[in-house]
């Protein structure tokens, strides 16, 4: 929704002060060019390198040159701690390098604002504490505004700064990360003090 792609019900979704519900068709593509986007299973083209992956949308939409283009993909694969990839292909990197060429790829047009989508999923605790960290990292060093929907309490509160959690399509509580944890409500608690599975949860 707050890219477009689906409407909401009802109420309005705002970006940058501009209602991403009235937009034209023209006003969604130039917006959703100031998202970059790390999807839950890094949704790479199995049929290219690393390097083609992440020079597609360069290619697709900017008049860089090919020099330009291998420059600007050694660059991002630097951001995310990983060199010397660019020819290897998809099936042949671990989980947790496949999250990151995924951000390379992400971050390679240079965007404004970076969704996450259930980033430390299927990894390892250690890889998906790399993962967080990285998403803090690439917060500092691009100044970028980051959005992450995730299942994993963790991960939220080492990537997050504000949060709402959602439970059956309605918010239990919105605010900081003092104010999620000091809560007295049953329904948020069970979510912090739990190690119950938290699949009806959706910290952001």
């Amino acid at each position: 929704m707050i890219i477009g792609l689906i409407l909401p019900d009802s109420g309005s979704v705002e970006v940058d002060g501009k209602d991403v519900t009235k937009m034209t068709y023209k006003e969604l593509r130039s917006l959703r060019f100031k998202f970059g986007f790390l999807f839950q299973g890094s949704a790479l083209f199995d049929s290219m390198t690393v390097g083609e992956n992440i020079g597609l949308s360069l290619r697709r939409h900017t008049g860089y040159t090919d020099e330009e283009i291998q420059e600007r993909t050694t660059y991002a694969l630097n951001i995310v701690e990983l060199d010397n990839v660019e020819h290897l292909m998809p099936s042949s990197l671990s989980g947790g390098m496949r999250k990151r060429v995924g951000l390379a790829r992400a971050i390679a047009l240079t965007p404004r604002y970076m969704l996450y989508d259930e980033p430390t999923t299927g990894l390892d605790i250690e890889t998906a504490d790399g993962i967080n960290l990285l998403i803090n990292d690439l917060r500092t060093k691009l100044g970028v505004t980051s959005i992450v929907v995730t299942h994993d309490i963790h991960s939220a509160f080492v990537t997050g700064d504000r949060f709402v959690i959602l439970e059956g399509g309605r918010v239990l509580i919105s605010g900081t990360k003092d104010e999620i944890q000091q809560s007295t409500d049953e329904d948020v608690r069970k979510y912090i003090n739990s190690s119950l599975p938290t699949s009806e949860v959706q910290p952001l």
